[in-house]
């Protein structure tokens, strides 16, 4: 069961994390690449978070605090360039 369920997780982070990418590449606006590239980092997030739950182990809780910092700060940053650039 345990085999099956990091198949299925790996399956769906990889798609994600593809289309995610696919958005950040071809994306046709700054704020469509934002958007992707906050969608991959949060992919990230999950990824490592269910990684750590599958495998019971809280030794990855400092990486997912640092990647949700991340980011927090870089949307507030980039929504902040994005209102002084139309001002």
């Amino acid at each position: 069961m345990t085999l099956l369920l990091a198949a299925v997780l790996t399956v769906l982070f990889s798609v994600t994390a593809l289309l995610a990418l696919t958005r950040l590449y071809r994306g046709p606006s700054l704020l469509d690449r934002v958007v992707a590239a906050d969608v991959l980092l949060n992919t990230m997030a999950g990824a490592v978070g269910a990684e750590a739950a599958v495998n019971r182990h809280a030794t990855t809780l400092p990486v997912l605090v640092v990647l949700s910092l991340l980011g927090f700060v870089g949307a507030v940053a980039l929504v902040r360039f994005a209102v002084r650039e139309e001002s």
